[in-house]
């Protein structure tokens, strides 16, 4: 193919960009496996070896790490959990039915949240998880209940959604989605088990 009206350096520039593309298409990646952009940069906080050594684990580090009576979190333990760029996002249902999401990371939930820690009891747990893994990736359903302590009943019950990744050596968060369950939308008796 004759590209007319090109220099050659954009003709070059062209072709360049047109290999990256097809690389990308074909799933090929040119960066090598052990460059920063192929794993987490050395910048993330050190995570503790058995909260990422397996899904499960990963996914109880979650809910203990923002459980707990009033007061602060170990927010150093919570952003070791997800990978650079990973994006918590809950939805909700309005009075008027409208859905919306609010997309925030980490460190943004972690300054947003930790007023409400420092003055409110809050333990969260699963309930039931449903696990689907292939290759380096996994997906987690988690049916969970809210607490203000431990021994009182669930004042919120929901859906998280994790998105997972396996870099080789340990499991990330790319992402948690949820919503709470309502009175017109209560969690049905599949997700309790």
């Amino acid at each position: 193919m004759k590209i007319t009206g090109m220099n050659k350096t954009a003709r070059v520039l062209t072709a360049c960009c047109l290999a990256v593309l097809f690389l990308n298409a074909t799933g090929q990646n040119p960066t090598p496996a052990s460059s920063p952009q192929a794993t987490a940069p050395a910048s993330s906080p050190a995570a503790r070896p058995g909260d990422v050594d397996s899904i499960e684990h990963i996914i109880s580090a979650v809910y203990d790490v923002i459980s707990g009576p009033a007061g602060p979190r170990d927010w150093e333990r919570f952003r070791s959990l997800y990978f650079p760029g990973a994006r918590m996002v809950p939805s909700r249902r309005d009075d008027k039915g409208v859905v919306t999401a609010r997309v925030s990371s980490p460190d943004e939930y972690a300054t947003r949240s930790q007023d409400y820690f420092s003055k409110e009891g809050f333990f969260e747990n699963a309930v039931a998880n449903r696990i689907e893994v292939w290759d380096h990736i996994a997906h987690v359903w988690s049916t969970y209940e809210s607490r203000h302590a431990k021994s009182e009943k669930p004042f919120a019950r929901g859906i998280n959604s994790f998105q997972l990744i396996h870099d080789g050596s340990r499991w990330w968060i790319f992402t948690v989605y949820w919503e709470a369950e309502d009175p017109a939308h209560p969690l049905p008796e599949k997700y309790l088990k």
